[in-house]
């Protein structure tokens, strides 16, 4: 990123793409970990049956926003440097003989 001053707006739109990518992060995540608890016998805890059922998923959920809050696997990182370069493509003149600088 450069080191030039960032307007209020530039940084409002960083934090929305920060929070974006790590939303993205989050439901990713819960898509990996979920498979993992499919499988688990239910007769500790949480009891089993219906409950638990319908809770679980919501659980997952929990556990994969708190992963991705807490640093995540690095998707989040990912997905800003992506955004930023194609942003930064988009707003750098070509050149005459179509070579990237």
């Amino acid at each position: 990123m450069s080191t030039a001053a960032h307007t209020p707006q530039q940084s409002n739109e960083a934090d929305a793409l920060r929070r974006a990518a790590e939303e993205f992060e989050s439901v990713f995540l819960s898509e990996m970990l979920a498979p993992m608890f499919e499988g688990l016998d239910t007769e500790g805890l949480g009891g089993g049956g219906m409950g638990e059922q319908i809770f679980r998923p919501m659980l997952v959920e929990r556990y994969a926003e708190s992963i991705s809050r807490s640093g995540g696997v690095g998707i989040a990182d990912s997905v800003v440097r992506e955004f930023v370069r194609m942003q930064q493509a988009q707003t750098m003149p070509e050149t005459p003989d179509g070579a990237d600088r």
